[in-house]
């Protein structure tokens, strides 16, 4: 229970709450930034800001994602909402932007699969101001969450509400990337931390993990122009899955690349 009158810096001593958790919520809730946490320490609450704190806290406790409770998460440099309707952008997808941007001709049009909050298209929109991108989503709350992050950042993304390849009919693209959901059905990690709150839908294919993983590898090649890449994040488990979808398709140079905790996060290969 936060009381009225408990000054700044002592909130910054929760012994239930993450460190970094609690400095998020305390600036969140009292409207000041991360410096505000030192040059206004002696700061006293209000009754207001000490109910409205207290009830902030009381969902993290209850396990309540951060990035939800506050609505916004920052990824690849830029300012995103986030709500129950989307994924919470995750550093480790920041390796898929970064080969994407690799690959991405001058003046290339980019496939985003199972865009969600819009992460992925909206930072390589952000980036590369000359390429033309078009996201795609089956859920229409998701798409309404991803236009408004396009807006909130000023980038320019086609997007469009479609189950897989369905809306491209086609259309043609120089690159081809998604972060779909590969968890398999019945995994442990569904019922544990913030994946409990995040729309299951997003996270798992309801099958072995591989089901949308295939569906992409198999419908991309004519939506991908010869030579060009299709780029895929997945589970930290499945890269030699993945290689070997792509292999099978016949794709060429089919490699995986490895994240910051030196998992294989990304895989890809080019159409012949």
């Amino acid at each position: 229970m936060i009381a009225a009158g408990a000054t700044v810096a002592s909130l910054l001593v929760q012994q239930r709450m993450d460190p970094l958790d609690n400095r998020i919520l305390v600036c969140h809730a009292l409207g000041i930034t991360r410096v505000g946490l030192i040059t206004q320490s002696e700061r006293m609450l209000t009754e207001d800001e000490a109910q409205r704190l207290g009830a902030l806290l009381q969902r993290r406790l209850d396990g309540e994602p951060v990035a939800y409770i506050v609505g916004q998460r920052e990824f690849f440099g830029l300012p995103f909402h986030v709500g129950p309707a989307v994924l919470i952008p995750r550093p480790d997808t920041e390796l898929l932007v970064e080969l994407a941007l690799e690959r991405l001709p001058p003046s290339g049009r980019v496939l985003d699969m199972g865009t969600g909050s819009g992460a992925i298209a909206v930072a390589l929109a952000h980036s590369r101001r000359d390429a033309s991108v078009t996201a795609l989503d089956v859920s229409p709350a998701a798409l309404d969450v991803a236009r408004g992050n396009a807006a909130l950042n000023q980038a320019t993304v086609r997007f469009l509400e479609s189950d897989w390849y369905g809306a491209a009919q086609g259309e043609r693209f120089d690159l081809i990337v998604s972060n779909p959901p590969y968890i398999a059905s019945g995994d442990r990690h569904l019922s544990e931390g913030d994946l409990r709150f995040e729309p299951s839908g997003a996270l798992t294919d309801h099958a072995d993990g591989l089901s949308a993983l295939r569906t992409i590898v198999e419908g991309a090649p004519p939506h991908l122009e010869a030579g060009c890449w299709l780029l895929m994040e997945h589970g930290y488990d499945q890269a030699e899955a993945v290689r070997a979808l792509l292999a099978a398709q016949g794709y060429t140079e089919v490699q995986s690349w490895r994240d910051l905790a030196g998992i294989e996060r990304v895989s890809g290969g080019r159409r012949p």
